[in-house]
């Protein structure tokens, strides 16, 4: 079974552009791959995500890959794509045949709708153009602008991460389940199963895990549904190694083939890894 992590990052605080990770946080401080290979387990191969909107992140993650010994497999990196160059940027990004798609942090971005707006849609396209990925950092409040987002641009490849960050109340939890089994059921999109540690808190158990997990599964299927740690803010929850542990277990059920999707196909065959 290829084991991979679909979400990850590094990071490096003295560039001065992650914005959301302030002193007072207990991941406050640099993150390297030195730091996250002894929590990998049966892991053999990642996908790194952006932490920071700049292009600065991006030839940064670029060049951890490089010098990763072929652990990194992909990078998830970001350009400003209401930029209006950004189409230029994004060809010339792409040419690089290590960064697999881009993610602006629309979770971050006050307007809802910011992927809609009509300035952003070249970039889109452009992205479709180059065969990227687009990685959408969001929360349940986005899930209905995903169904015009997949609408407008049917041939881009779309994975929403962190299942959009659902909140852990009852009312919420009905709320998300119902929206985002409308996003599986008429759209394309895919999944990951990550981010849920951090959501859920500190002292999550396996049982306050299993409902997210089951529906994902119902929805997305072991095709569309890839494993990621977001490993270092997982280290907020309980840890990489935890988060790993349990998923493995609340797939247990599912056939070897099916669970060798969730963990590791899925993510190859979506970012085109080899």
């Amino acid at each position: 079974m290829i084991r991979i992590d679909a979400h990850h990052h590094v990071w490096q605080i003295s560039r001065n552009d992650y914005g959301w990770l302030t002193p007072d946080m207990p991941i406050h401080r640099d993150y390297t791959l030195d730091d996250l290979r002894p929590l990998l387990g049966e892991v053999t191969g990642t996908v790194l995500i952006q932490a920071a909107p700049t292009e600065a992140e991006t030839a940064f993650l670029l060049d951890v890959a490089r010098g990763s010994d072929g652990l990194v497999k992909g990078v998830v990196g970001w350009t400003d794509l209401q930029a209006p160059d950004a189409p230029d940027a994004i060809a010339r990004l792409a040419q690089d045949g290590l960064l697999k798609g881009l993610r602006p942090m629309l979770q971050d971005i006050a307007d809802t709708d910011w992927i809609l707006r009509a300035d952003v849609q070249p970039a889109l396209r452009a992205m479709t153009a180059a065969e990227l990925r687009f990685d959408a950092l969001i929360q349940p409040r986005h899930l209905p602008a995903m169904l015009q987002l997949c609408a407008a641009h049917p041939d881009l490849p779309v994975v929403i991460d962190h299942a959009a960050k659902p909140e852990r109340e009852p009312a919420a939890f009905d709320r998300w389940a119902e929206d985002i089994a409308r996003v599986a059921k008429e759209t394309p999109v895919l999944c990951k199963l990550s981010g849920l540690p951090t959501q859920l808190g500190l002292n999550w158990q396996m049982n306050a895990m299993r409902p997210y997990v089951d529906h994902l599964l119902s929805c997305f299927g072991a095709d569309r549904l890839m494993w990621g740690s977001d490993w270092p803010v997982v280290e907020m929850a309980g840890g990489y190694v935890r988060w790993r542990v349990v998923a493995e277990r609340l797939l247990f059920h599912l056939p070897m083939t099916e669970r060798a999707k969730v963990l590791g196909g899925t993510a190859m065959r979506f970012y085109g890894l080899t």
